[in-house]
């Protein structure tokens, strides 16, 4: 019987330990069975400042294969037309989920949600949003499809830091994942339709502040991180 050399043995020994590491290091604890439960028509307010709901429009529904999606990675979804006192709407989306620690439950991304739609969407970049207590990390989109233009603004948490899609998602949780704990998230969304998106952008970040200011302080950070 041929002998296992000392290099293959110290190989296999090193690959035993970093499957070990893998699974002391995999996060058991999620965040959300230590902070108070989280109830989104409780949590936004359904009229501040010059904003109140605009019931009388009805939320378009997604398409079953969608919606099964975002039942799988959602505990709780809240969907709200609000309407000002120039007549002006904004809708706001919110889906709040308690494991956002993998790739396997990521919120699911405006992007991919509208193109599944059937909307053209075009990509108008990463931003930052000026709020009272500091600039809030916030990526623009545009959606079309036939007659209806929809600009787009929206943001994810993660745990307690605001982040988007990509590299800083990807960070956030595995600074997550190295404490052992699985962090919960959202994605708040606002849009509104016009073909002019440098004009809703701003009337959505006026939207966005109003909101914010609205909101009970101990809750706001569930919204936008430590911010």
């Amino acid at each position: 019987m041929k002998l296992i050399s000392f290099k293959h043995f110290v190989i296999g020994v090193c690959m035993f330990a970093s499957a070990g590491l893998a699974m002391a290091l995999k996060p058991t604890a999620k965040i959300a069975d230590t902070e108070p439960a989280i109830n989104l028509e409780q949590l936004i307010p359904q009229q501040f400042g010059e904003w109140k709901e605009d019931k009388s429009i009805v939320p378009i529904k997604v398409s079953p294969e969608v919606q099964a999606k975002l039942d799988k990675i959602y505990g709780q979804t809240l969907t709200r037309t609000y309407i000002n006192t120039a007549g002006r709407r904004v809708m706001l989306s919110i889906a709040y989920g308690a494991n956002q620690g993998s790739d396997d439950f990521q919120v699911h991304r405006p992007e991919y949600c509208y193109s599944a739609q059937g909307f053209q969407v075009s990509e108008g970049g990463k931003d930052f949003l000026k709020l009272r207590s500091g600039e809030l990390p916030i990526k623009r989109l545009e959606a079309i499809q036939g007659p209806r233009n929809e600009p787009i603004t929206y943001w994810i948490t993660i745990g307690d830091k605001a982040t988007l899609p990509g590299i800083g998602r990807k960070l956030t949780q595995l600074s997550y994942g190295l404490t052992g704990k699985i962090p919960d998230g959202m994605l708040i969304r606002v849009s509104s339709i016009s073909p002019n998106a440098d004009e809703e952008y701003r009337l959505q970040d006026q939207f966005v502040n109003a909101m914010l200011d609205a909101v009970e302080p101990t809750q706001r950070v569930r919204l936008t991180g430590s911010l």
